[in-house]
């Protein structure tokens, strides 16, 4: 091949990301679509793909601006929409918040990117809990930094041990990533819990950046408890948006709030002004719905209350894992997932991609396999609660039978050590 022939190379830390959930297994679904087939879709949190619609008010606050919505606006988000984020977090007893300290990005993603890159220096580390949202370790990656990993077991309820999480501090560590509620388990963090890990991010000298985007999203009187005012003067970065409780993810709104005593903060901040102007500014239209978001009536704890959409989905879930011989469950207490795992003969030798592939293939049906967010085992996976019910317990119904044809298969191995036996005699 001549040097004109030579293809691009690309960034060699690319290797070390993944993000399944639109990888390998979401790309050959595309390709069963273009043939025709008819599949059950469960690997985003996407509510707008599953007929839910963005609350009328917010809608209508668009409408009603977007004759302003063709210049570029401040590169922290419109002044309006940031001081009603700040009266917002205020009221939650979040500390030194003020409309300076909000920043407003296309989702929360860009600013998970951009939180990361104004912190670390190549070979800093990030606590990142196992299982992950993977935009976390791939931002840390991609950022230079090295994502460490502290457990949140199944054992113990998907919550992490704080004395385990101390542990991995290094001279190197900068942060504690937080997920609450838990995307992908459905964990909700009890208060008592929170204070010990600001305790630790306190005695360690941590930035905490806490992914709250399904505060409201609650089961079975599960309670939320904020960070942020837990935190007190200690730095941390809240992050929510649009998305989720609010069903319009593809506004691309999302907004990072930085508490904690302005004199440890203020150069952190003005970093994040920095990234913030070299990206111009957020999608201006979406912005226009955020003071009616954060303001306007409650529109998601309906859905998640018994009779509710979300609620009524989880049941069925919750439900059909109990009912079957192959899976057990932690139940969500929050957000929009479950992370069920496999057990019994179906879970000799399991492997999560693998029935993941072998579901899409003769099922008609994606997930995600649990190893993609980061997790040693490879015996869970998780879905979205965002179908209706009737259609979840469809998929479980599919789900079983898979798995049913894996124990069958598995049963019928004879030991290695049984052949030998027959063979001596």
């Amino acid at each position: 091949m001549s040097p004109t022939e030579k293809p691009l190379s690309v960034r060699e830390r690319l290797s070390e990301v993944r993000y399944e959930i639109r990888g390998e297994l979401a790309r050959r679904a595309h390709a069963l679509e273009a043939e025709g087939r008819q599949l059950i879709k469960l690997n985003i949190g996407n509510p707008g793909a599953f007929g839910f619609r963005a609350p009328a008010h917010l809608q209508r606050a668009i409408i009603d601006d977007i004759d302003h919505t063709d210049p570029y606006t401040h590169q922290l988000g419109l002044p309006a929409a940031r001081e009603a984020l700040a009266s917002a977090y205020r009221a939650r007893n979040a500390p030194h918040v003020d409309s300076d300290r909000v920043f407003i990005g296309n989702g929360v993603s860009e600013l998970i990117d951009m939180s990361l890159r104004a912190l670390l220096n190549p070979g800093d580390e990030v606590l990142v809990p196992s299982p992950d949202y993977p935009l976390w370790s791939a931002a840390t990656i991609l950022n230079d930094g090295r994502p460490v990993y502290y457990r949140c077991a199944p054992e113990n309820g998907f919550l992490p041990d704080p004395v385990e999480v101390e542990g991995l501090v290094s001279s190197r560590t900068r942060a504690i990533v937080l997920i609450n509620p838990n995307n992908p388990t459905g964990a909700v963090y009890p208060r008592e819990l929170l204070e010990r890990l600001v305790a630790i991010a306190q005695r360690h000298s941590l930035l905490l950046l806490v992914d709250e985007i399904y505060d409201q999203v609650l089961y079975d009187g599960a309670a939320f408890e904020p960070l942020a005012p837990l935190a007190g003067d200690h730095p941390c970065i809240t992050f929510s948006g649009l998305s989720k409780v609010h069903r319009a993810c593809g506004w691309r709104v999302g907004w990072a709030i930085l508490t904690g005593a302005h004199a440890r903060t203020a150069e952190y901040r003005n970093a994040m002004d920095l990234l913030s102007g070299l990206r111009l500014c957020a999608n201006v239209a979406g912005q226009y719905a955020i003071a009616a978001a954060v303001g306007g009536p409650d529109t998601i704890s309906a859905l998640c209350a018994p009779g509710g959409r979300l609620y009524e989905t989880r049941r069925a879930v919750v439900e059909a894992c109990a009912a079957s011989e192959h899976l057990t469950l932690v139940e969500p207490k929050g957000a929009l997932y479950a992370f069920p795992s496999v057990v019994g003969p179906a879970a000799r030798g399991f492997d999560d991609h693998r029935f993941a592939l072998e579901l899409l293939e003769t099922e008609d049906v994606l997930i995600v396999p649990g190893s993609s967010f980061n997790v040693p085992y490879r015996d869970h996976f998780r879905v979205t609660l965002l179908p209706q019910a009737e259609v979840m317990r469809e998929v479980f119904g599919r789900i079983d039978r898979a798995l049913a044809r894996r124990a069958e298969a598995a049963t019928k191995v004879v030991p290695l050590k049984a052949k030998t036996r027959n063979a001596a005699a």
